[in-house]
């Protein structure tokens, strides 16, 4: 399994506890949460992880010099932010499989991927999404899909009593990606999923596993607790 980590976030609104640390870096109980999507993909059986950098690149590097990995690692770095998607695109470019995982660099979402790949392929999608039931919530956008697990649309960020949301697990078939002739910058979310929902090839598994998106406080000083459970 290929997998794509995106790691070049800046972190703003976690500079004011983690500095000027990328946000892949942020520390979680003495290790990088990067650390942990490591521990994650390796027990994925992940045999090539690609990491997408850009924002304090060099920290990312450094660290990875000094690690014993299980798997080949490469990384591409990006000279300006080009958003979600040209992140994703950039590391593409250097992938080789038929079907790249990809997963964001501050959310674990402990899908079972084995079981998303089984998914991905069986209804010929061009990109499948690891959705998460959420109660209460209005950080997120909600994911609407049939009930054949075909994504339908996608809402905006508001409030809502319950919906699924969009984990940040992918797996992407990289010659329909590539072939969408993408700009260099862009999202991914919206210049993306968001302009070919249409067509009908994206689809959603839901799944129940453990989620945590570190990108504001509360959570990220959720995750210090919840991991030292997690990841004994």
């Amino acid at each position: 399994m290929e997998t794509i980590i995106l790691a070049g976030g800046l972190g703003t609104r976690l500079q004011g506890v983690i500095g000027n640390y990328p946000k892949c870096m942020a520390p979680v109980n003495g290790k990088p949460f990067l650390a942990y999507l490591f521990d994650y993909v390796n027990q994925q059986k992940a045999t090539r992880v690609i990491l997408s950098l850009g924002y304090k690149h060099k920290v990312v590097i450094d660290w990875l010099e000094e690690q014993d990995l299980y798997f080949e690692l490469d990384y591409v770095v990006e000279s300006e932010p080009l958003g979600t998607g040209g992140g994703i695109l950039a590391a593409m470019e250097v992938a080789e499989t038929d079907d790249v995982a990809v997963l964001n660099g501050d959310t674990m979402f402990q899908v079972n991927m084995k079981e998303l790949y089984a998914f991905h392929k069986s209804n010929n999608a061009t990109t499948s999404l690891a959705l998460k039931k959420m109660h209460k919530f209005d950080r997120y956008g909600v994911v609407n899909a049939d009930t054949s697990g075909i994504i339908t649309s996608f809402e905006e960020k508001k409030f809502k009593e319950e919906g699924l949301i969009n984990g940040g697990v992918y797996f992407i078939n990289r010659e329909a990606f590539l072939a969408k002739n993408l700009p260099e910058k862009f999202s991914f979310e919206k210049d993306y999923l968001e302009k070919f929902v249409k067509e009908k090839r994206f689809y959603g598994y839901t799944s129940e596993d453990y989620f945590i998106d570190i990108g504001i406080p509360t959570d990220y000083a959720s995750a210090q607790e919840d991991f030292k459970t997690i990841f004994k």
